[in-house]
């Protein structure tokens, strides 16, 4: 599947023609594939990958895999986005263009962004608030600022000693 076809698949839920009108692509269908592709062509310009838009994605690098994944979930529309470590397994170049695009997703699109992350200077780089999570039991919230000097926080997750 290509990339365009991939994000295309976030658009499904916008779609009102009926299979047989799909199938034949028809009318309404026609019409509406074609709105649809307009959305998806601005996903696609948003994230910088005109270049790839024909490419397979399993042919990609793994931070633009990770980059179409987004541009999918973005193309629905979302007014809430959950991303669970949308940058595990990136090196660094790959996370600071996940992070430029997470902060342009909040500013350009009023989306709100919960992030579940472990790299904790993303968290505390890109985050407006943060909740810290020791086995399920919260022991830090607030603004990073706050969070990074509380002493539950800094024990769970730097040891008493440090």
């Amino acid at each position: 599947m290509s990339v365009l076809d991939n994000i295309m698949t976030g658009r499904i839920t916008k779609m009102k023609a009926n299979f047989i009108e799909h199938a034949l692509w028809f009318g309404r269908a026609r019409r509406e594939e074609l709105e649809q592709r307009k959305k998806v062509e601005e996903v696609i310009d948003f994230l910088e990958i005109q270049h790839i838009r024909k490419t397979p994605v399993g042919r990609l690098p793994y931070g633009l895999q990770k980059r179409v994944e987004l541009g999918r979930a973005l193309a629905a529309e979302p007014s809430m986005l959950l991303l669970d470590e949308p940058m595990a397994g990136m090196n660094v170049e790959e996370k600071q263009d996940m992070c430029r695009f997470i902060l342009d997703v909040n500013d350009q699109f009023g989306t709100t962004i919960v992030l579940i992350e472990h790299d904790m200077g993303v968290v505390m780089d890109i985050s407006d608030r943060v909740v810290v999570l020791d086995y399920g039991k919260k022991i830090g919230d607030g603004v990073p600022e706050d969070v990074k000097n509380n002493e539950d926080v800094i024990k769970a997750y730097l040891g008493a000693g440090h």
